[in-house]
């Protein structure tokens, strides 16, 4: 099977030769530049072998359209630094607007790139934050601010994550024109009764993540939620118009791949514990989850092997390797 076809068979929950198989992470100095980033992405995916490529663009350009400042970190392991979120008051989410539409248009761009020099049997997702996701960069990442906002004044916030999902709508369609297989739907932080309770996320936010999936083009055949953070809202998965659930199950309180697979009725993507395996190994811890991920999901059936979040730049190669030997014997 080439690498397209074993993508197909693992989200179907079909047979397969072996898991499908892939990795991401931010590589900090090259995503200010697009040419840099999509060499880069398709350099790594390469040399690794990558069964699909989650693009990787710089984790606050969503937020940069909507008129945050953001400046490089200087430094290869860090992330990019806020100058000024542009959102300090309650008030200022009237005026919120989408400001830099370039901004959006370039990581289009770039991911067309990347996939012209894959070619069409290494399927690439393009990453899309959620509006909520996105809205967090917009008040400086203080989440419970942000939620406080929304729940207690929904007629001032909502119209603004709305005006969000649109920018999102536009972007995840000219991604997919430019090639892209799907997206990779991250909420970070949120699907979680740690963020908030299931019934106010259901309530607010649901709408908003189904707005903007709801409208992908009949052409994006992969699309992966991503839950991020602790006791994730696996029901999330079932709900949402997707074809694959990611997330970690070495956070607490997260459940299982066999699961999380019954629950969500979708195929699972993750196994693998990136902040501390796949940045310090030893081989034989990698090569364990690999077979543990296995034997959760009944051989592999309906598993997309793969971190649970983004892999740490100080990740060796040695160890990424060593992932996909793992998920070849």
């Amino acid at each position: 099977m080439d690498s397209r076809a074993r993508v197909e068979a693992a989200l179907a929950g079909g047979d397969v030769d072996r898991p499908p198989a892939g990795a991401w992470g931010h590589r900090y100095r090259d995503e200010w530049t697009p040419e840099k980033l999509a060499q880069a992405t398709i350099d790594r995916a390469t040399r690794f072998g990558w069964d699909f490529v989650k693009f990787q663009p710089r984790a606050t350009f969503f937020a940069e359209a909507f008129g945050a400042r953001y400046r490089p970190a200087g430094h290869a392991l860090r992330a990019p630094v806020i100058d000024e979120p542009p959102v300090k008051t309650l008030d200022d989410w009237k005026d919120m607007r989408l400001v830099d539409q370039d901004v959006l248009d370039e990581q289009a761009r770039t991911l067309g790139v990347v996939v012209q020099g894959l070619g069409d049997r290494v399927p690439v997702l393009q990453t899309v934050f959620s509006p909520l996701s996105v809205a967090s960069y917009l008040v400086g990442r203080e989440n419970r601010r942000l939620v406080r906002e929304m729940r207690s004044n929904p007629e001032i916030v909502l119209p603004a994550l709305n005006r969000i999902a649109d920018a999102l709508v536009d972007f995840s369609r000219m991604s997919v024109e430019a090639g892209a297989a799907g997206i990779f739907y991250a909420i970070s932080g949120f699907a979680t009764p740690d963020s908030m309770p299931v019934a106010v996320y259901d309530e607010l936010v649901l709408p908003l993540d189904l707005r903007v999936l709801e409208a992908l083009p009949a052409g994006a055949w992969f699309n992966v939620l991503h839950l991020c953070g602790s006791h994730v809202n696996m029901e999330v998965g079932r709900k949402l118009p997707v074809q694959a659930v990611s997330y970690s199950i070495h956070n607490q309180g997260n459940p299982s791949l066999g699961e999380a697979r019954r629950v969500s009725g979708k195929a699972v993507m993750g196994g693998l514990e990136q902040r501390k395996v796949l940045v310090g190994g030893p081989p034989d811890a990698i090569v364990g989850q690999v077979r543990d991920a296995m034997a959760e999901t009944d051989g592999g059936r309906g598993l997309l092997l793969a971190p649970g979040c983004s892999v740490p730049p100080q990740a060796p190669d040695v160890n990424l390797r060593t992932m996909m030997e793992a998920a070849a014997a």
